[in-house]
């Protein structure tokens, strides 16, 4: 409050004007706030690497972080969060054994996690491509829409009565075949599926066929974990 002198307003009005970050709220800046105490906005760093899931063998979280390389000034933009979190799904222990099948429901996540698994082993042999297969949606729950965290937006376009494509590929292909594929069930069965980040939003589906690629709209293609 100290931070004052008599001048023009930014209100075009004479009198006492002030130079402190509050007054661009108030409106009673000295005209020439904005040229000699511009606007400096956060700065963040690059993501780091994502974590590893949080707990191995089941559906759970990975992390990854950013910090501030420079704390907004004179009422520049606010930083944006500095955590973000994803559902994901490890098939390794801590020992580094695989884990073991059962035969739940299909677990499920975004396009995008599918895009950071490995196409190649260890030796740089590539990975068995996978398969892709369809779904009919026949029910969901609500808390599929509840939460907009940057995890779970991807949950929205899980809808009733759509087709959705689900690839299956390493390392959630085992055997031939992705936990709850369906492969084993005829076209007619209720089979039901979660998704990896919420494990409130869940639902059954109907198999609809197998093919060699997903070719569903963007937005509804998605990989088993």
């Amino acid at each position: 409050m100290g931070c004052s002198t008599t001048d023009w307003r930014m209100d075009r009005a004479y009198g006492t004007c002030y130079c402190d970050e509050d007054c661009v709220n108030t409106k009673d800046c000295c005209f020439d706030y904005f040229t000699e105490c511009p606007a400096q906005d956060c700065v963040v760093s690059a993501w780091s690497f994502w974590s590893g899931c949080a707990k191995p063998c089941q559906p759970s979280v990975r992390v990854r972080v950013r910090h501030v390389e420079q704390q907004p000034v004179n009422s520049g933009d606010p930083c944006p969060s500095l955590e973000e979190r994803a559902g994901c799904r490890e098939h390794r222990d801590h020992r580094g054994s695989h884990c073991g099948l059962n035969s739940g429901p299909a677990f499920i996540t975004s396009m995008e996690f599918g895009k950071g698994r490995p196409k190649h082993d260890n030796f740089g042999n590539p990975l068995d491509p996978g398969f892709c297969v369809e779904f009919e949606l026949e029910s969901r729950t609500p808390h599929c829409t509840v939460q907009n965290q940057p995890h779970t937006r991807w949950m929205r376009y899980i809808t009733e009565g759509f087709k959705v494509c689900v690839a299956c590929e390493p390392p959630a292909l085992r055997n031939s075949s992705c936990q709850g594929d369906g492969q084993e069930s005829d076209k007619e069965a209720s089979l039901h599926w979660q998704a990896v980040g919420n494990p409130h939003c869940r639902g059954t589906w109907r198999k609809v066929r197998k093919t060699p690629q997903c070719t569903c709209p963007t937005q509804h293609n998605f990989v088993f974990t």
